[in-house]
C-alpha cells in the first residue's frame, strides 16, 4: 500500500456503482464514508488530516441528492487541497439504456424522479453533475464493466505506487454508430478497412471467427496498419509506465463494432501477449443485432 495520504471523492450517476466502488475502497484500506452531503466534505477532511493521527486514505461518496451544496462541490475539493493532500475525483457513468435497465431490474425509484419516469430523472441527473463531471480526474463508464473489473481500475489508478506500479491495459472494440467508449485513452479507426459486412457468408459471423479475421487482415492495407500500430505501441507503453500511468485504454472502432474492430483489436491482444504484457479483451459491440451497416 502507498505511504502517501490519499483523499478520493467517488460520485456519478445513480445506478452507475458507487456503492460498489466504495465497497471496493473498503476493501482496499481506504476509511469510507457513503452519503455524506456535500457541504461536511471540506470539515471531514479537515477533522482526518489534520487529527493526531490522521487517516491515510480516505473515500468519500457524495451525489447529486445533496441538493443545492453539490454544485459547489469543484469549489470545496479546491479548499480540501489546502490542507496538503490534492483530493481525487472518481466519476462513475454509464449509458442511459442500462441505467434504465438496472433501475427496472431493481424496481428502484430514481431519486432525481420520484414520481414521475426514469430517463427523466437521469436527463435531470445528468445536467446535475456536469460541472462535477467537467472537474472529474478520472471517468470510468460502468455500462458493460464487471464487479472484478472495475475492481481492477479501482486498484490501478488508486493502489499503485511508482515502485511496484503495473500498466493494466484493456483492448476494446466498438462500433461508431454506437458512440467512442468514454474511457479510451487511444482511439484507432479501422473504418478503412474492407468491411465484411457486405459478403452476405460473413456478414452474420464476427471478427473472432477465421474467415472474417482473414478477409479484413490480409491486405497491404491493413499489414502496413497494423505494423504501424504495433511501433506507436513499442514506444508508448513503456513511457506511459515511466510516467506511473496506471491504466491504457486502446479502443478500435469500426461502424457497428461487429467485425473490423474486432479482428483489429484480437490481433493487438496477441502481439500486446507476446511483448509479456497482460492485456484484457473486450468486444463492446459484437453482440448488438445486425442493423445496416455494421
Amino acid at each position: 500500500m502507498p505511504s502517501d495520504p490519499r483523499f478520493v471523492l467517488v460520485t456519478g450517476l445513480s445506478g452507475a456503482g458507487k456503492s460498489q466502488a466504495l465497497r471496493i475502497f473498503e476493501d482496499l484500506g481506504f476509511y469510507c464514508v457513503n452519503n455524506l452531503p456535500a457541504s461536511l466534505i471540506v470539515t471531514f477532511a479537515e477533522l482526518f488530516f489534520r487529527s493526531k493521527e490522521p487517516r491515510r486514505r480516505i473515500a468519500v461518496c457524495i451525489d447529486a441528492r445533496s441538493g443545492e451544496d453539490f454544485t459547489k462541490l469543484p469549489e470545496y475539493l479546491d479548499t480540501v487541497a489546502e490542507f496538503g493532500v490534492r483530493p481525487d475525483a472518481l466519476f462513475l457513468d454509464s449509458s442511459d439504456d442500462i441505467l434504465v435497465s438496472r433501475y427496472s431490474e431493481s424496481r428502484r425509484r430514481h431519486p432525481l424522479a420520484p414520481a414521475g419516469r426514469i430517463e427523466e430523472g437521469i436527463r435531470k441527473e445528468r445536467e446535475v453533475l456536469e460541472p462535477v463531471r467537467a472537474r472529474a480526474d478520472f471517468v470510468l463508464d460502468t455500462s458493460a464493466t464487471s464487479v472484478s473489473e472495475l475492481r481492477e481500475r479501482i486498484a490501478a489508478l488508486f493502489v499503485g505506487n511508482k515502485d511496484t506500479q503495473e500498466l493494466f491495459i484493456s483492448v476494446m472494440s466498438f462500433g461508431f454508430k454506437y458512440g467512442i467508449p468514454p474511457e479510451a485513452d487511444l482511439v484507432l479507426d479501422v473504418r478503412f478497412l474492407p468491411n465484411p459486412f457486405y459478403d452476405k457468408e460473413l456478414r452474420p459471423q464476427t471478427g473472432e471467427d477465421p474467415a472474417v479475421r482473414d478477409f479484413v487482415l490480409n491486405n497491404p492495407d491493413a499489414s502496413e496498419f497494423m505494423e504501424r500500430i504495433k511501433g506507436l505501441l513499442k514506444f508508448l507503453i513503456p513511457r506511459y509506465i515511466a510516467e506511473s500511468k496506471s491504466y491504457l485504454t486502446i479502443a478500435v472502432g469500426c461502424t457497428g463494432g461487429r467485425h473490423r474492430s474486432v479482428a483489429v483489436a484480437q490481433s493487438l491482444m496477441l502481439f500486446l501477449r507476446d511483448l509479456k504484457y497482460n492485456p484484457r479483451l473486450r468486444h463492446r459491440d459484437a453482440s448488438r443485432p445486425i442493423e445496416g451497416q455494421a
